[in-house]
């Protein structure tokens, strides 16, 4: 008889496999990756790989979605809204650098060789929908609270954002990276963003 394997290691050998995976997607982009390599660098078999991703895209879609799954705010809890929402693009310094998701590349790969298929296509809307969700929450809370202008709708802030975040990751994904001005372009947008909120 097998002995029995509790949930919590099913779970930790679950994240050891994506956090594998990642570090195979960052290093070599979502299309040459195979799940064999993923396999490689996880250190399973492939039996052990299947039993919690039945395709590539399944695994990329769960590697995805971990980004996003901390996105349930408790928004009345907040002291500063702009804090939360520099929290949300640059990290708990909240501070622009020449740091770029190493998937961003990556995820751009993903959806636009995907971008005739239904089921990748109906999944990056929904990931697209929760971004402009995340991000015109905050904004929303911060008129409310009156931390920020109403100027604008924070839908329409939210959708600005968002482009601009996609214009950098497309440019980390396609220029050398002594073109790249991640840094600059990311202090610009936060001013922008002060002069739209009307932030001192």
């Amino acid at each position: 008889m097998a002995p029995k394997v509790s949930q919590e290691h099913l779970e930790q050998r679950r994240a050891d496999i994506l956090a594998a995976a990642k570090k195979v997607f960052s290093r070599q982009g979502y299309t040459i990756t195979t799940m064999k390599d993923i396999m490689e660098e996880a250190k399973v078999s492939r039996g052990g790989l299947y039993q919690y991703f039945s395709s590539k895209e399944d695994l990329y879609e769960a590697l995805l979605n971990e980004e996003v799954s901390d996105t349930s705010l408790k928004l009345e809890d907040e002291e500063s809204y702009w804090d939360l929402l520099l929290t949300y693009l640059f990290g708990e310094d909240r501070v622009p650098d020449n740091q770029m998701d190493p998937l961003a590349p990556s995820n751009l790969e993903f959806f636009i060789t995907g971008r005739n298929d239904e089921r990748r296509r109906k999944f990056g809307q929904q990931r697209y929908a929760s971004g402009i969700t995340l991000y015109a929450n905050i904004f929303e809370a911060g008129q409310k609270s009156g931390e920020f202008s109403d100027r604008y709708d924070s839908e329409t802030l939210a959708r600005s954002l968002i482009a601009h975040i996609d214009g950098l990751a497309l440019d980390h994904a396609i220029l050398p990276a002594s073109d790249l001005k991640l840094k600059e372009q990311s202090e610009m947008l936060v001013e922008f963003l002060k002069l739209a909120l009307k932030i001192d």
